[in-house]
């Protein structure tokens, strides 16, 4: 398994090169997880079911950086967060991406957890 866009998600991308119209969501939304979310986003999955709502800034060389996300009250005894997942709906809806955080987290009961994601699309042509 490796991280990365899911199939839908890339080929609606795709598609927008083939004249037809892509949809963005209204909203996108982050998935904790213990290890790699897998084809599906839902392997490893954290204990905390919560997904919070993400806020992309403008892109940049083919990258854009969230606001920061807090899950607050951490809830499980003990995990290590590694990696994430994006969805299109807070609870259930689409898996689009998956990624691996630049350094894993291991909160405990209690504690609130704080990160950024950033997206890439490329490699941008130099």
């Amino acid at each position: 398994m490796t991280v990365g866009q899911s199939t839908t998600h890339a080929h609606a991308i795709i598609n927008v090169l083939r004249g037809t119209t892509y949809t963005a969501p209204a909203n996108v939304y982050v998935k904790l997880h213990t290890g790699d979310p897998g084809s599906a986003g839902t392997a490893n999955a954290s204990a905390t079911t919560t997904r919070m709502q993400m806020t992309l800034g403008a892109p940049s060389a083919g990258s854009a950086t969230s606001s920061a996300m807090s899950w607050t009250s951490w809830v499980p005894a003990s995990e290590t967060l590694t990696h994430f997942s994006i969805w299109d709906n807070s609870t259930a809806g689409n898996f689009l991406q998956s990624g691996a955080f630049s350094a894993s987290k291991s909160p405990t009961s209690g504690d609130t957890v704080n990160a950024t994601v950033t997206v890439t699309q490329g490699p941008i042509a130099a």
